[in-house]
């Protein structure tokens, strides 16, 4: 039954209260317990199942909006919520309705173009607007509890409100807090109770973390009004609480994966990717749903160190491509249940059809985004494309960095950096990007720049450029000199996302692949003539890696000399527009090659 916003959250700060909700009446089983013969006492047992997704991003239909296409991979996955609420109807109709519960991990809102038309072109903020896609959509299919994901805050805390009161569930938040009161701003946790017949009720609780890193992706946002401390202390604090207060079942929503790593470097005091840490130190927990990540992980056990008892993680694959199953086994033992097995499994929405509830509610906002997307906003004189981007530099990047050197140049004019040189950065977001020769629609670029990343402008040294030239340079693998070179193994090195490596325009340099990283840039220079440390530049960076994201040396606290809220995307589409023509020649420059011993790689 739907909830209304009102009852569960103050519009400020709440104080700790949560969200308690009564379930229908559920059948229970009973088997011995021990003891022969007649009249042996008999165990009560329940059977339990909580389903989660994550990572949802905007995801409602099968359907690519950059390709203008249904969606389709070489792996022959499915996404999006129409097909997801046709694998919660199986559940629940063979799990029974009354005994399951639906949670989400977080990073609803943001991530495809539906959610940003709704953000952006018609928003739900205006007065009289929409309701967002993705609260038609949770809404109807009937989530229990959704968990806060970091992409929750690119479009503003007014957006994220206005989202929350449009849901029919809480936003769950136990360590997203005010930053001057450190009082939950979000509801911490959910509550509901499932009523058993011929037994005592089960009590499940859901605490909900969210990531630590938004304080630094979204610190113009978030700065001086919300703080996010440790998932690992915030549920040591919790998890009491809700056993006090008669939870039977405590599971964590939790928008971290599982890794124990971070991409912000020493930004924040806190671990990006905690889940696993929070199993294995906070006692009192017995399944963790995971997000963040984006890998499957169907089953993870963790032993807690202080209870010696396995926690079961799952993470299903992001973009609505599975669902979770937690299947419980309560067993009601001296006056009280207790969890006496937990399994995880996953189900694939490419197994199943669209639910036609689903499609029917939202079939005039997808309409409104498709005609939206393939406005046409330019012609190219030739075919662009991302295939080579990650090790060859590829004009269709060049784009980027130009447009970003131009509007900040342009905003930069009359004041005392407009002398500065205007260098810029940009990362192969995407392997399958293309803009065709001809028509150039919105979709075409969008598809280039696929994050609502905007624009910032820093103050950088050339010693501190060619520090963050190195360390975007550790991207690629040490590849000897005469080695072949397989360009599927050349990237990524260590795991580094594409995201994480960067181009920087303005300047020529080479990256010589058969040195050890820390040693690679080299014939770096500006202008002609070799780079002066001591020389100062302006840097045209997105907010994610201004504010400390993939942890580049020295950005992040360089001095800020401007920054905007419209989206690098816009600013593209703004430029190819204003243009009429997209030909390379206006944009396009070689500024960097791999090498080894200097000698070309390609």
């Amino acid at each position: 039954m739907p909830l209304n916003r009102r009852k569960f959250l103050q519009r400020s700060a709440v104080t700790g209260a949560g969200v308690a909700l009564a379930g229908a009446a559920a059948p229970v089983a009973e088997a011995a317990s021990g003891g022969a013969g007649r009249g042996r006492k008999r165990a009560k047992r329940y059977a339990l199942t909580v389903l989660g997704t994550t990572d949802l991003h905007g995801h409602v239909f099968n359907w690519d909006y950059f390709k203008d296409a249904e969606y389709a991979d070489a792996a022959g996955n499915a996404q999006g919520l129409a097909r997801v609420s046709t694998l919660v109807n199986q559940v629940r109709e063979e799990k029974g309705r009354e005994n399951t519960l639906l949670l989400d991990a977080g990073d609803t809102i943001q991530g495809t173009p539906l959610t940003y038309y709704f953000a952006k072109v018609d928003p739900i903020t205006a007065e009289g607007g929409p309701v967002h896609p993705m609260a038609q959509a949770m809404n109807a299919i009937g989530y229990d509890a959704v968990a806060l994901g970091n992409h929750e805050f690119n479009y503003g805390i007014e957006t994220l409100r206005k989202f929350e009161e449009q849901c029919d569930f809480p936003l769950l938040g136990a360590n997203a807090v005010d930053a001057k009161t450190l009082r939950p701003a979000f509801p911490p946790y959910f509550m509901k109770t499932f009523r058993v017949k011929g037994a005592p009720p089960v009590k499940v609780a859901v605490l909900g973390l969210t990531n630590p890193g938004i304080a630094v992706w979204d610190k113009a946002y978030v700065q001086g009004r919300l703080a996010f401390p440790g998932l690992e202390e915030q549920a040591a604090k919790w998890v009491p609480k809700l056993r006090s207060m008669g939870a039977d079942v405590v599971v964590v929503s939790a928008h971290s994966g599982t890794s124990g790593t971070s991409s912000y470097g020493d930004q924040v005091p806190y671990v990006e990717n905690a889940a696993a840490n929070v199993a294995r130190l906070v006692p009192g927990i017995d399944a963790i749903l995971v997000g963040h990540a984006h890998v499957e992980i169907a089953e993870q056990r963790v032993v807690n160190e202080v209870t010696g008892r396995e926690v079961v993680l799952s993470e299903p694959l992001c973009y609505a491509e599975r669902l979770s199953l937690f299947d419980f086994g309560l067993v009601h033992e001296q006056g009280r249940w207790r969890v006496e097995s937990v399994r995880a499994s996953l189900r694939d929405s490419s197994t199943v059809a669209d639910d036609p509830r689903i499609t029917r509610l939202l079939k005039d906002e997808h309409a409104l985004v498709v005609a939206y997307v393939n406005q046409v906003v330019g012609t190219a004189t030739q075919t662009l494309t991302t295939v080579e981007a990650r090790y060859k530099d590829a004009p269709i990047i060049d784009l980027i960095t130009k447009v970003q050197e131009d509007v900040v140049r342009a905003a930069l004019a009359g004041t005392e950096y407009a002398s500065l040189p205007v260098l810029a950065q940009a990362s192969p977001f995407s392997r399958t990007s293309e803009i065709p020769a001809g028509e150039v629609t919105i979709r075409d670029l969008s598809s280039l720049y696929v994050y609502d990343n905007t624009l910032v402008a820093k103050v950088l040294t050339g010693a501190q450029v060619r520090e963050y030239l190195e360390y975007s340079a550790e991207y690629f693998a040490r590849t000897a000199a005469g080695a072949a070179v397989d360009v599927e193994k050349l990237t990524n090195a260590g795991g580094r996302p594409d995201y994480n490596y960067d181009y920087v325009s303005g300047l020529s340099y080479e990256i010589d692949i058969a040195r050890v990283a820390g040693s690679r840039i080299r014939n770096l220079t500006f202008g002609g003539a070799a780079l002066e440390d001591g020389q100062r530049f302006v840097l045209a960076v997105n907010n994610y890696r201004a504010n400390g994201g993939g942890a580049f040396p020295h950005v992040a606290s360089a001095p800020e000399v401007w920054s905007e809220s419209t989206e690098i995307r816009t600013r593209i589409a703004e430029w190819v527009t204003a243009k009429g023509v997209l030909d390379p020649a206006d944009f396009a420059s070689v500024d960097w090659r791999l090498t080894r011993d200097g000698t070309p790689v390609f």
